[in-house]
């Protein structure tokens, strides 16, 4: 649904840091809205800087790659899975002494992959003292004759001299975290109880207490919001909200096959071939587990929305063809890779227009829409809600910031998988997400992954201040990474649907193919990423994958490489120009709610044309870059948008690469960066801005 926008008051940057882990599908278009106390930064932010883009060659053609299978995970069942943990279990002690942690420290297992060549890939979290270390986790890759081969770490520090005394009382850090639910809208009035954590995400580990507050957020979503608090000085260090928020005749899937049990002369929808997973009707309730959806005969539903059990029907095909992508494709039995189904419920709420996923009940949730019309049960939304408990229980990522964009992409990339390895007719594969269930009223998707910045505010390409937006908008990036490295960039049908994919450096990418673009990701997730990975530790990942699995020559890893160059994230391999850039460096003040202004640049020396990926990097300062319209000028006064106004964009600072279409321009000539704030209480200014001319 479209966010319902208000004006709020002015606002500073301020130096506490906000996580939004709500890991709902469609947050990004309800009412929701994050407080704007300040500019939000992403524990992986704080951690490793953002490769920048470098100087970019056209797509160079290796041979593609022979797939290494030793290096494919395997399926492992769930009592294989069972003995590899109890293996890792009971060696625990010899792995920390062996990575050189203290005596205070301790591993807990947490997951493990196995891959053919007998490479284990074990991931810990860790205890201080006996309290938990929030963003110590770890994966430790032992190959079959037991030398450990890598690391990968979400912080680097060690946990060294550290208090377990508190300065503070509990009751502070109770009271805060309440505070901060009531920002949510939560009505709460006493928390869910203060634990005392070691807080190391940010990189300097400390004592902290983590409170959560439980009751409904504003727009109806359960409310589970984790604040971290300071033990020493009782400082607020992060919050993050863990609510997730994502034969049957289906309304989005036709007539389909579902897994039932029968129970005397009594069918329900218990799936016996997939865990058990069992799809509830909350009847239009908020809490409980619903009812388990039964009936005399094993036909569940009518295809339209007013049948209760049209809306379970979706729901519980969504889930089973989501299973057997995971199981059958990647080689995961279940969320947890324990072979145990979760549970879906649905008609969640009146008139809700959301879907989430809880750690906490193990399930997915789906609301019925605007005028309970529409229920949030498509094929792409299941994926993605289940793929947040697959997330949850591998890499752990964050849900705020580069990670919580991260965490956001990797269930609109799955949504996608599912949808084509599902090949029904009536909801075919895209790289849309949301297509079917009409969320913003008008028929259009909820994303793209093509172009993402064409839902009005999701991002195409990586920039310095990404981790403070949206984790619905920062995961464009991502997923625009997703589609470049599957498809390619330029013009492209598949399924009927046009796509038509910009490259940040202005060059072609070839993808390599949507199986083996997901084979990467899915193997990156489980073994490289860790819960504060941010986009350039992504990129680091997929690139370590690629060279395991097709080798560091191959036509894959480079086209990992150049799909990331494509957004902004690490330069193209080889180097070389990039083209030719004008910039200006001359400072502009924006008036607030005022008349535009204008900053020019004199290009020279270009011949004939402007070109249709001509590349514009404002480098503007604002406080709430919501208010500001912007617009490349041409010589002849033709105006191209770069960027509308949006009373919910709250994040600061536009910097940002625009990719525009300018072939019908001269080149030389003078060109005007031309910026408006068209809303009252935030000011800023142009700082500079460049334009660039990629090399042909």
């Amino acid at each position: 649904m479209r966010r319902t926008s208000h004006r709020r008051t002015s606002h500073t940057a301020g130096t506490s840091q906000t996580v939004g882990n709500s890991r709902s599908a469609f947050a990004s278009r309800s009412t929701r809205r994050k407080a704007a106390a300040g500019a939000l930064v992403a524990v992986a932010a704080l951690l490793a800087a953002a490769v920048q883009t470098g100087a970019a060659t056209a797509d160079s053609k290796p041979a593609p790659g022979k797939l290494d299978k030793g290096s494919l995970s395997i399926k492992l069942s769930p009592a294989q899975r069972a003995a590899l943990i109890r293996d890792a279990d009971s060696a625990k002690a010899d792995t920390a002494e062996e990575l050189g942690l203290g005596a205070k420290e301790k591993l807990v297992v947490r997951d493990v992959v196995k891959d053919a060549d007998g490479t284990v890939h074990t991931r810990y979290e860790r205890t201080y003292a006996g309290l938990p270390v929030l963003g110590g986790d770890l994966v430790v890759d032992t190959a079959k004759s037991g030398k450990t081969e890598g690391v990968t770490r979400a912080v680097k520090a060690q946990l060294k001299g550290i208090t377990t005394s508190a300065a503070v009382k509990p009751a502070v850090a109770e009271k805060q975290a309440l505070k901060a639910a009531s920002a949510e809208g939560s009505k709460k009035t006493e928390a869910d109880g203060a634990r005392k954590v070691i807080w190391a995400a940010d990189g300097t580990p400390s004592l902290a207490y983590e409170t959560v507050v439980g009751g409904l957020q504003h727009d109806g979503t359960p409310n589970e919001l984790h604040v971290i608090t300071d033990a020493a000085t009782g400082k607020k260090l992060y919050e993050y909200q863990a609510v997730e928020t994502g034969t049957g005749n289906t309304q989005y899937s036709g007539s389909v096959t579902l897994g039932s049990a029968q129970s005397g002369s009594t069918y329900n929808l218990t799936d016996t071939t997939r865990g058990n997973h069992k799809t509830n009707n909350l009847n239009r309730g908020t809490s409980g587990t619903g009812t388990l959806f039964s009936g005399a005969d094993d036909v569940w539903g009518n295809g339209a929305a007013s049948n209760l059990e049209t809306a379970g029907a979706d729901a519980h095909y969504g889930a089973a063809l989501t299973w057997d992508y995971y199981k059958n494709v990647q080689g995961r039995s279940g969320i947890r890779g324990d072979g145990v189904g979760a549970y879906s419920r649905v008609h969640y709420g009146n008139n809700y227009v959301n879907a989430f996923w809880q750690d906490s009940c193990f399930c997915m949730t789906y609301g019925d829409g605007s005028g309970n019309a529409k229920p949030l049960t498509s094929i792409d939304v299941a994926a993605h809600e289940m793929t947040h408990g697959v997330t949850s229980n591998t890499a752990g990522l964050v849900y705020s910031g580069e990670s919580g964009g991260l965490n956001e992409a990797t269930s609109d990339i799955f949504a996608a998988a599912v949808e084509f390895y599902a090949a029904n007719s009536q909801d075919v594969g895209d790289y849309l997400v949301g297509e079917k269930i009409d969320i913003n009223g008008n028929g259009t998707p909820l994303r793209y992954m093509d172009k993402p910045s064409k839902d009005g505010a999701s991002k195409d390409s990586w920039y310095s201040g990404i981790g403070s937006i949206d984790v619905h908008y920062s995961s464009g990036p991502a997923n625009h990474f997703f589609y470049l490295l599957s498809e390619g960039s330029g013009t492209k049908t598949v399924n009927g649907v046009s796509y038509d994919s910009p490259t940040s450096d202005g060059l072609p990418v070839t993808g390599i193919g949507r199986e083996k673009a997901a084979l990467i990701w899915f193997k990156a997730l489980t073994t490289k990423f860790t819960s504060t990975t941010n986009y350039a530790a992504a990129r680091t990942g997929t690139l370590a994958v690629a060279g395991e699995l097709y080798g560091t020559t191959s036509a894959e890893y480079t086209a990992v490489q150049n799909a990331w160059a494509g957004i902004n994230v690490g330069a193209r391999p080889g180097g070389g120009g990039g083209g030719t850039s004008f910039e200006s460096t001359t400072a502009v003040s924006i008036p607030d709610n005022g008349a535009a202004v204008t900053s020019s640049i004199a290009v020279t020396g270009q011949a004939g044309n402007a070109p249709a990926n001509l590349i514009v990097t404002p480098n503007i300062t604002h406080t709430w870059r919501g208010d500001l319209v912007v617009d490349l000028v041409a010589p002849d006064g033709t105006s191209y948008r770069l960027k509308p106004f949006s009373s919910s964009d709250s994040a600061d600072n536009v910097t940002e690469p625009y990719t525009v279409n300018a072939s019908s321009e001269v080149a030389n000539g003078t060109w005007q960066l031309k910026v408006q704030d068209q809303a009252a209480q935030d000011t800023g200014r142009i700082n500079g801005w460049k334009i660039t001319f990629p090399q042909a």
